[in-house]
């Protein structure tokens, strides 16, 4: 593999790497504001638990997902595939 190549998934990884981290604590938030205790310092490492509680949230007030739900999910899944690859 050519070093621009690796760079390039390397960047890749890391740009969507921390873009699900702040989405993440952007769920966080959310889920803080509607009454629920989270600790921050928690949210890297329990980032799926968090994503489903947003995602349970705003089913119940809303009737569907949230955005956020969506863009973690596209934003995990670029994150594996890139450093899968």
């Amino acid at each position: 593999m050519s070093t621009g190549l690796f760079w390039y998934i390397f960047s890749l990884a890391v740009i969507f790497g921390i873009s699900s981290l702040v989405i993440s604590f952007m769920a966080a938030s959310h889920l803080s504001k509607h009454g629920t205790k989270i600790n921050y310092w928690h949210v890297r490492f329990h980032g799926l638990k968090n994503i489903n509680q947003y995602r349970a949230l705003t089913i119940k007030e809303n009737r569907k997902t949230g955005s956020l739900f969506y863009a973690w999910f596209i934003t995990i899944s670029v994150f594996a595939v890139s450093l899968i690859s």
